[in-house]
């Protein structure tokens, strides 16, 4: 699988545990940065990495801050881009169940690294169920 990665400085450490274990794993991936634990502003990274999930140029995105509130929120800002903030398993499974998530947001600073990962591999091979779940996601790009 392709996916984006982009993080603020709070997420750095965790990003590239997750860049390693999803390389290590076989998927391509592109960092868009940060590349430090120095200050930065998120939209600056998390902006070009959902858009090239939006764009069609990876299959997914995993973003990443202190709370990953401002990164999912920034990230949805970009139509075709379903990214959810997940804190738990179950999270996780249901926004890729339910909303057939492209861009996984996660907090840093919320959750044990550990608990990222799992919560990453969780996201990662979960399929969208489809169903009665397509016309929500059609509502969601279309809201007129």
């Amino acid at each position: 699988m392709r996916i984006s990665l982009g993080t603020d400085h709070a997420g750095f450490l965790y990003k590239e545990a997750i860049k390693k274990m999803l390389t290590e794993a076989g998927h391509t991936v592109h960092d868009f940065g940060t590349f430090s634990t120095d200050a930065v502003d998120y939209p600056d990274f998390i902006r070009p990495a959902a858009l090239a999930v939006a764009r069609g140029e990876f299959d997914r995105g995993i973003v990443l801050g202190g709370s990953g509130n401002g990164e999912a929120m920034t990230a949805n800002r970009i139509i075709g881009v379903r990214c959810a903030l997940c804190w738990t398993l179950e999270t996780a499974e249901l926004a890729r169940k339910h909303n057939d998530s492209n861009v996984l947001s996660i907090g840093a600073r919320m959750i044990s690294e550990d608990l990222a990962l799992a919560i990453v591999r969780r996201w990662l091979e979960v399929p969208f169920e489809g169903g009665r779940h397509v016309q929500r996601l059609w509502k969601m790009d279309h809201p007129e």
